[in-house]
């Protein structure tokens, strides 16, 4: 008798597997079909460094390129064609799925470009042209969660478009999102239009975390007398997964609330916590405690197609989200008291992630003006 897999059985708990990559090839294979069956997965995102490796050396877009060449179009105009053209394949591979759960999943994010994290009105407008130039009502605008980004948020919401609100670390970055999309629903409401297909998704990022803090933990068990080393050191591994819990406390009061209550009575959607950088960087660590630990309602999880291949194999699926939510607040607070500076460290990962999106999309234009510049002399 051949197992179950487990990844079809997480949205029993209330909780959809999004996958965390998307290329021309995953779509023209049908491959991006097949896993929708196979392993689940009910949405998928893209990011600029996702984009960056399926595009930079990759013969499959070399037409569209050199299309965009001969009508004389400028890199970033090519870009976001063959950005868009994918959007749309993979909007339309996911619409079925869409039109079932009513608006639930079958989403796909693309992101503004990564020199409008600070910026805005140039994300608004951004924001604005991809909805309308998509047109798809299952695509989802990536915006940074800075507090640039959260103010354009509200307004991007209040005109309808939905949003996934990416690079969030902190749990106050994460309120402030939540509260973003209420007023935004609620000033498209009191305008008199309806909110009932509106989606968004709070990404709270994780493993980068782990990542940093773990080093930070470090340092300080060095400097540590030998009874306090280890104490220090227990904490490495356990603050991305406390801090999403925290995050998710706080998801729990504020959608439970009596304004959040007036808007459901107009038939808005909760604004799920989404789990980003899943995939686990150090070895030493279960390869999928970043889904084992964190399945519970009204949440997404966006895995690589590694830790999608890895959980299929392994995954052990209960509700632990729910199971010791009250641990976490003592284990962050624990973190603190031993030296870490939790707020420093959010805000440094937020500046951090910015700038791993703009040096591969920086990269991405300068491989397709490379590739431009090599497809015109042929």
């Amino acid at each position: 008798m051949v197992a179950a897999n487990p990844l079809l059985t997480i949205v029993d708990y209330g909780q959809s597997v999004w996958m965390d990559n998307l290329s021309r090839d995953l779509i023209v294979s049908g491959q991006l079909q097949a896993l929708l069956q196979s392993r689940g997965i009910r949405g998928i995102t893209s990011n600029p460094a996702i984009f960056q490796k399926a595009i930079a050396g990759n013969a499959i877009y070399d037409d569209a390129i050199l299309a965009g060449i001969k009508a004389g179009r400028p890199v970033m105009d090519i870009y976001e064609s063959l950005a868009f053209e994918d959007i749309q394949n993979a909007c339309d591979i996911f619409r079925p799925l869409y039109d079932e759960t009513d608006g639930l999943d079958g989403y796909v994010s693309i992101e503004v470009a990564p020199e409008l994290a600070r910026d805005t009105a140039g994300t608004i407008a951004a924001a604005q042209r991809y909805w309308e130039t998509l047109g798809r009502p299952n695509v989802m605008i990536k915006i940074p969660g800075t507090p640039e980004g959260l103010v354009a948020v509200e307004q991007v919401i209040a005109a309808g478009i939905n949003v996934n609100v990416t690079l969030l670390f902190s749990v106050q970055a994460y309120v402030e999102t939540a509260w973003a999309y209420i007023r935004g629903l609620e000033a498209r409401a009191a305008a008199g239009q309806p909110i009932d297909r509106i989606a968004s998704v709070a990404s709270f990022f994780l493993s980068r975390i782990d990542t940093k803090v773990d080093k930070l933990l470090e340092t300080l068990a060095a400097q540590a007398s030998p009874e306090e080393q280890a104490k220090i050191l227990s904490f490495q591994g356990k603050v991305a997964i406390a801090n999403a819990k925290v995050a998710y406390e706080r998801f729990r009061d504020i959608f439970a609330g009596e304004r959040w209550q007036m808007l459901v009575n107009q038939g808005a959607k909760v604004q799920r916590l989404l789990w980003a950088s899943t995939s686990t960087k150090n070895p030493q660590y279960r390869d999928v405690m970043y889904v084992e630990e964190l399945i519970g309602p009204d949440t997404v999880n966006t895995l690589p197609p590694e830790t999608i291949e890895a959980c299929a194999d392994h995954c052990q699926i209960s509700d632990h989200l729910l199971g010791d939510l009250s641990t976490a607040d003592d284990l962050l607070a624990a973190v603190s008291a031993a030296g870490v500076d939790l707020d420093q460290a959010m805000a440094e990962l937020l500046d951090e992630g910015i700038q791993k999106f703009v040096e591969p999309f920086n990269a991405l234009l300068a491989s397709l003006a490379a590739k431009a510049e090599q497809l015109a002399t042929v």
